[in-house]
């Protein structure tokens, strides 16, 4: 009766199960957000063997049952820690269970088997949810939960704490998931709960008992056999991830209305939500190296290559001095006011641009800057540390050029900035950040791997591998028949390079890289939007012809008023057999444009659709409907937009318009156009 839910699995390899279903139990475990979205997150509070029955101590935590578990943030240090107090509880919730004397209510199935399997695993967590538009978040949730391997069970009991601060168990909300082998390859994964007429859901912690059945059992089955080991580390695992919950709620409410005014072109709900993040996982890392290290002043900061600038208002406004540095200044730059700390300047990596009394370097998709912060702050002082979430991929000296094809871009651009802190001394530690972006993984650099009576050895090996990785850069580019790239990829001290000159090490000191590329203080619009007009409707004009006099022809059928019309939709081609067939001369001028071709005809969506390489005619008859549920500023922008442009089919097809005028979102001819709505409002504010 107490059956929430059960579904088939089949291991096909045979090596998946039975250790990837208790690899999924781990993620229900300490990542619950990514089922269940009311949640930000679960803390391990202790972990440790229990034994079976009543009494006895815990032990240590041992890790390995569960796959790993996260044992190196501050929630795993306080499991270990906790040991003694998993034991007191434990010792209270077996004599509070339906059955007495730790025994499990029917229909779950019971703990150990007869003479085997005397432990148990237990993990206390606390469930964190998310905040609530318009109040704080819901109380934190405490939960035990008991994994018995031998039956191949895993207990959730819910905890309540009394008025004597004593821990209880709700009964009503218990409940267990199973794994059973049936056959050979085939297995099955169920939910039980003892007492489903008495559930409560809290919406939050607590779903409804279909939600678990269907939402949550449909994901433990997935994670059981497709559980692939992850290159990256688990999110904010060098964090308290309580405390992150706490302090994002609270900064996301201060900083929300920063939304509404928001200056610049980009999104601002991504960019003002992602910086609020940013700044929370820095000021907890902050407070717990402080605690670390017994300091009371606030860290002070250098944001270099700050962009609009809210990382450094938010830290500033949170008590750290400190400032920011761009190569360009942005509008919402003003609206900071002056104790928001900002400059407008050009950062060439060498002895002009140290920072000696800065407690923290950041570059947060600080593109050419990134190798270079490691550097910047191994010479700025021996306590200077840094903080770079990379995004663009940059080497020392202009764009990363990839060297293995097992790794994807990313992880091996990874994999080089943070060898770029080992070589300049640092205990480089990586964490994945909880932010709407695909580049969401940090390095720091906290700590040193030498005393600072080593400094100047450390100095010279940094000069060594920056002229390795410069050396091999031309070399490549050379293309010499029987170099060997591995010799300039990792070494600090190999053969290009490595022996330096006293005068090679002095003209370092000033310009660490001559040929150092920074930014251009005036961003270049190279999307093809700033292309002549007159050139862009040749261009299309001329693809367009291409396409429509390929051989065969495609015609569609269409009804008008009753007589059936065929259109022609013409062929399909592909970039490179456009490319071919247009002029050196447009080529060239398109080659100077971020994308080229393709973003031309993309940017002319009224007339192309480009989809996996190749381009076609749109037909505006295939084209599906707004949805109701489209947001009302993009539904408000479509219906301005309605009749303000010319249609191209009608002008300049062969066959006119695949739509009447009626549904054709363009004008069929002057008389219908209608003036813009954006420059009315542009007219009104003038």
């Amino acid at each position: 009766m107490g059956l929430v839910g059960t579904a088939a699995v089949r291991d096909g390899g045979g090596a998946a199960l039975p250790h990837g279903f208790w690899a999924a139990v781990r993620v229900w475990l300490e990542k619950p957000q990514v089922a269940n979205r009311r949640l930000c997150g679960a803390a391990i509070e202790a972990e440790g063997t229990v034994p079976l029955g009543e009494g006895g101590e815990a032990s240590a935590p041992l890790g390995v049952v569960w796959g790993g578990g996260s044992g190196a943030g501050p929630e795993g240090r306080a499991a270990s820690a906790g040991a003694a107090e998993l034991s007191r509880l434990w010792r209270e919730v077996c004599g509070q269970l339906p059955a007495g004397h730790g025994h499990l209510p029917s229909p779950l199935t019971p703990w150990g088997g007869p003479g085997r399997c005397s432990k148990l695993r237990a993990v206390l967590r606390t469930l964190l949810p998310r905040g609530r538009p318009g109040g704080p978040p819901a109380p934190p949730t405490k939960e035990l939960a008991v994994q018995d391997v031998y039956n191949g069970t895993v207990t959730f009991l819910p905890l309540e704490e009394n008025s004597e601060g004593k821990y209880q168990v709700k009964k009503c909300n218990i409940y267990q998931i199973q794994l059973t082998h049936v056959k050979d390859e085939e297995w099955s994964v169920s939910i039980v709960a003892p007492f489903p007429e008495d559930w409560f859901s809290d919406g939050i912690a607590y779903p409804r008992l279909a939600w678990l059945g269907n939402e949550l059992l449909s994901k433990l089955v997935k994670w059981s056999v497709e559980q692939k080991p992850s290159e990256f580390k688990s999110t904010l695992s060098l964090i308290s991830v309580a405390k992150y919950s706490k302090v994002y709620q609270d900064l996301k409410e201060k900083y929300k209305e920063m939304v509404k005014v928001w200056p610049e072109v980009t999104d601002p709900e991504k960019f003002v939500y992602e910086d609020v993040a940013i700044a929370t996982y820095l000021l907890i890392l902050w407070e717990e190296e402080r605690q670390e290290k017994g300091l009371t002043k606030k860290q002070s900061f250098v944001d270099l290559g700050c962009g609009n600038g809210l990382l450094v208002h938010i830290l500033n406004n949170e008590g750290h001095s400190g400032r920011g540095i761009d190569v360009r200044r942005r509008k919402i730059w003003d609206m900071y006011g002056p104790e928001t700390h900002l400059e407008e300047s050009t950062i060439m990596p060498g002895d002009s641009h140290l920072f000696p009394d800065t407690d923290w370097l950041i570059g947060n998709h600080s593109d050419e800057l990134t190798p270079w912060i490691p550097v910047l702050a191994a010479r700025s002082s021996y306590s200077c540390c840094y903080f770079v979430l990379p995004c663009c991929f940059f080497d020392f000296h202009g764009k990363y050029s990839r060297k293995q094809s097992k790794k994807t871009q990313y992880r091996e651009y990874l994999d080089f900035v943070t060898q770029v802190g080992f070589v300049c001394g640092f205990h480089v530690e990586e964490d994945c950040l909880r932010i709407p972006s695909t580049k969401r993984v940090s390095l720091i650099g906290k700590n040193r791997t030498y005393p600072p009576t080593e400094r100047a050895l450390i100095d010279k090996q940094i000069t060594q591998y920056i002229n390795n990785r410069q050396t091999c850069a031309v070399v490549t580019c050379d293309r010499r028949v029987g170099f060997n790239h591995n010799d300039c990829t990792d070494g600090v001290s190999k053969e290009a390079g490595s022996e330096l000159s006293e005068n090679e090490t002095e003209t370092a000191g000033t310009i660490w890289m001559p040929g150092f590329q920074p930014r251009e203080k005036v961003e270049q619009i190279r999307n093809c939007a700033s292309l002549p007009r007159d050139f862009v409707d040749d261009v299309v004009l001329n693809v367009a012809n291409l396409l429509l006099n390929a051989a065969p022809q495609k015609s569609c059928s269409n009804m008008h008023g009753g007589n059936t019309n065929t259109w022609n939709q013409g062929e399909s081609l592909s970039l490179k057999e456009v490319a071919e067939r247009l002029s050196k001369e447009t080529l060239k001028r398109l080659k100077s444009e971020y994308g080229g071709l393709q973003t031309l005809l993309k940017n002319n969506h009224q007339v192309f659709e480009v989809l996996n390489g190749r381009v076609h005619i749109r037909d505006w008859r295939k084209e599906k409907p707004s949805r109701k549920t489209k947001p009302e500023v993009k539904r408000r922008l479509s219906a301005e937009a309605f009749k303000t442009r010319l249609c191209w089919f009608f002008i300049h097809h062969p066959d006119g318009c695949s739509l009447p005028s009626e549904s054709c979102p363009y004008a069929h001819g002057t008389e219908e156009l209608r003036q813009s709505q954006i420059i009315k409002k542009k007219k009104h504010i003038q």
